[in-house]
């Protein structure tokens, strides 16, 4: 790995995203939907808690990931600088990670614009920390790996809205597999609850982080970034 080159491509990435309309967007977005649900809970039904904004945002990051992440590769190839990367002494797996990090970047701003609503909680009365710092980093592995497979979507072709749709549908398919888990009789439904991406968010959100959910998360990061690199391989020379 070289860290000059991802550290280049994830500056290029980032100038990208906030040189234009889109990243801000995205997070005027985000904020209203996250805003709306936590004063909901807190002004209307009186409960000042993050759980609400737990169970929101797994679903959320099923179609904001994808809108984060289907431009990184598949502009290169409309563009047509993936041919000048061609020229380059550059690995694969470096440009598909330095992109990857700059759509984790991305959202790591969404979550730290959010710390406003632990913040109301903590002053308004007593704050779980423990669970809301777990919440936290489950929103991370689980925004990581939707982004990871959004790069991947990227990588399969030059269309920005065919990159959404797959990584929305790859990503969609994850998150519901938990609640497939009752159709499935015997030993096949752990197979397939371990499988969930929810399922392993909701273990995080409780408050206690398990190693098990945390390799999971980080396996699935590395192999959508590893497909990505390998894809990238195969159609930069088509």
């Amino acid at each position: 790995m070289n860290f000059a080159i991802v550290s280049a491509i994830w500056r290029r990435e980032m100038k990208s995203y906030f040189g234009s309309p889109a990243a801000y967007i995205v997070l005027a977005v985000f904020l209203t939907i996250t805003g709306w649900i936590f004063t909901l809970n807190l002004f209307k039904e009186n409960l000042a808690h993050m759980r609400s904004v737990f169970d929101l945002l797994p679903f959320l990051l099923v179609i904001f990931a994808p809108a984060m992440s289907m431009r990184l590769i598949s502009e290169e190839r409309r563009s047509g600088t993936m041919e000048l990367l061609v020229t380059l002494p550059v690995r694969d797996f470096d440009v598909v990670l330095g992109k990857w990090l700059a759509a984790l970047s991305l959202w790591g701003v969404a979550l730290l614009l959010t710390l406003i609503y632990p913040l109301t909680i903590g002053i308004l009365g007593d704050a779980d920390g423990g669970m809301i710092i777990a919440g936290y980093i489950g929103l991370i592995l689980l925004g990581g790996a939707y982004l990871a497979i959004g790069v991947l979507g990227s990588a399969m072709t030059d269309s920005q809205i065919v990159a959404f749709i797959l990584s929305f549908l790859i990503s969609g398919i994850l998150a519901i597999l938990v609640i497939v888990t009752a159709l499935i009789p015997g030993p096949l439904a752990d197979v397939v609850q371990y499988l969930s991406t929810t399922y392993h968010f909701e273990n995080i959100a409780r408050g206690v982080i398990d190693s098990r959910n945390v390799v999971y998360y980080l396996s699935l990061i590395f192999l959508s970034l590893l497909l990505a690199s390998r894809v990238t391989m195969q159609r930069k020379f088509l």
